[in-house]
């Protein structure tokens, strides 16, 4: 890091200043256990601070033209970019991400930026003119307008490219901003707001907040200053934010627990090769990440065979190695929710077929790779080895509950309806897919699977946001993308004349 992000971390960013603060909380690096950085730990008041800042500003963001809007997110996208890898470093640290999907954020949140500037120029209003008796030579000016001050809540699983995708569209629509980002992994968001010091933003039209939820959420979430609340994050901690809210616009992706249906008429290597894709990509720490797959009982054990093998190509070691595909669990907790779940699904009568091993550090893992499979209750470490799980129990935890993790849990059915069943039992409904090579079937079931996006013959993928993201039940309220994320970010002002 350079010397400016060095004090910069130690720093909330408040009005247009930075602002210090006695208190620290200390970034851990996943992969190694030791201190990744440290940043602010704001406090009440720091909170309180921000949301003046940003609503003192709404009134000068809203005077702003769309080109001066494009050109500033314009600039960010350079920014992120001039310092690619100075936060590529910086996510592998605080995230335990490998370092090409590291830079892969980084580029995607570059991407989102720019796209957050295409799409400021598009914004457009109407003229209208009445058409029903008694309104005849009415004529009206219908304009967008932003609703003021955006709260981004900002998870740990994507620090940069999420916040940009809660930024970006924020700022797009002319709004000011207050970012609060996972204590986790906050130090990219730091750099990210040392880009955005770096350009003529009006004072207080970009604020950061680090800290402990537990100190200051409750105060960002529940203040009458907040116009609109981007956040993603667990389902838990969304219905808190929804709590403590008041009469905002909540724009919320929650947790996830994706399934995916393999029918016997599937390719079953595409399905085996998008099965392992979709629930090892960042260990599984996704809430777009498959998290059960549902096999037909004809293809059961060919699938789990199928699926064993693609598993073999994904490499778990030193972050920094291009080869390496898995990194660690971002921390101890989580390892030990992911270590319940299939405990509870091994003691319900699922079969081991391989992993159940967790570890320390990435040597231990290199030492003990060829191990055979075993119980994970004695084994302890954040290093979460790839885990297939066969003839899973519908009635198992892991297929009803979120565990984020890099575990592929095959559960057998005999009839669709049996598989439309466990799919739509649970509380979470963000993403699903199925496999099939019947058009109708495939049609039919994304209509009835109670999902926000349901993907055919692929895993759950969204992309840059040019397509809708967002869920059913408990994950959550909106829809996210660049462009709908504007739409939510605005508001519509008819002038009659």
């Amino acid at each position: 890091m350079g010397a400016e992000t060095k004090r910069a971390t130690r720093q909330l960013f408040i009005g247009g200043e930075w602002v210090a603060t006695e208190a620290f909380l200390e970034v851990m690096n996943p992969a190694t256990g030791t201190i990744a950085g440290r940043v602010a730990a704001g406090a009440p008041d720091h909170a309180e601070a921000a949301l003046a800042a940003a609503h003192a500003a709404t009134r000068r963001m809203r005077e702003t033209t769309i080109v001066q809007r494009a050109r500033w997110l314009e600039a960010i996208a350079d920014g992120l970019l001039e310092r690619e890898d100075e936060l590529a470093e910086t996510i592998v640290h605080e995230a335990g991400k490998p370092v090409t999907s590291a830079r892969g954020e980084v580029r995607a949140a570059a991407e989102r930026f720019r796209r957050g500037a295409e799409e400021a120029r598009s914004l457009r209003g109407e003229f209208l003119e009445g058409s029903t008796r008694g309104h005849e030579g009415w004529q009206a000016i219908v304009k967008p307008q932003p609703v003021g001050t955006v709260l981004c809540i900002t998870p740990y699983n994507y620090p940069l490219s999420t916040t940009a995708l809660h930024v970006a569209p924020a700022l797009a629509a002319g709004n000011s901003v207050v970012v609060k980002p996972a204590s986790e992994t906050p130090v990219s968001a730091v750099i990210l707001t040392d880009v955005i010091a770096n350009i003529d933003l009006p004072d207080g039209a970009f604020n950061l907040v680090t800290g402990r939820s537990r100190d200051i959420g409750d105060v960002l979430a529940s203040d009458d200053r907040v116009d609109a609340i981007a956040m993603t994050g667990s389902s838990a901690a969304g219905k808190r934010v929804a709590q403590q809210s008041g009469m905002v616009r909540l724009h919320l992706e929650l947790g996830g627990n994706a399934p995916a249906v393999v029918f016997p008429d599937a390719d079953l290597a595409v399905a085996a090769a998008a099965c392992a894709r979709g629930a090892l990509k960042y260990a599984g720490q996704r809430c777009s990440a498959i998290s059960r797959v549902l096999a037909h009982d004809s293809v059961h054990d060919e699938l789990v065979e199928a699926i064993d093998e693609r598993m073999d190509n994904w490499v778990q070691g030193d972050l920094f190695d291009g080869d390496t595909d898995l990194g660690p669990l971002i921390s101890e907790q989580q390892a030990e929710w992911v270590t319940e779940l299939v405990v509870d699904a091994i003691d319900s009568g699922a079969t081991l077929v391989r992993g159940g091993h967790r570890f320390t550090s990435a040597d231990e893992l290199q030492e003990m790779s060829d191990a055979p499979a075993e119980s994970i209750s004695d084994n302890e470490g954040r290093w979460f080895e790839p885990t297939l799980l066969a003839d899973v129990p519908a009635e198992a935890r892991i297929v009803n509950e979120e565990q984020f993790g890099p575990v592929i849990s095959v559960t057998p059915f005999a009839e669709e309806a049996h598989a439309l069943d466990m799919i739509n039992g649970s509380d979470l409904g963000l993403d699903a897919c199925v496999f099939t090579d019947d058009y109708d079937r495939a049609l039919s079931l994304a209509d009835r699977i109670e999902a926000g996006a349901v993907s055919i013959n692929r895993p759950p993928s969204h992309g840059i946001g040019d397509i809708p993201f967002g869920g059913t039940k408990d994950s959550g309220i909106g829809r996210e993308g660049i462009g709908y994320s504007i739409e939510a970010f605005t508001t519509t002002k008819s002038v009659v004349l």
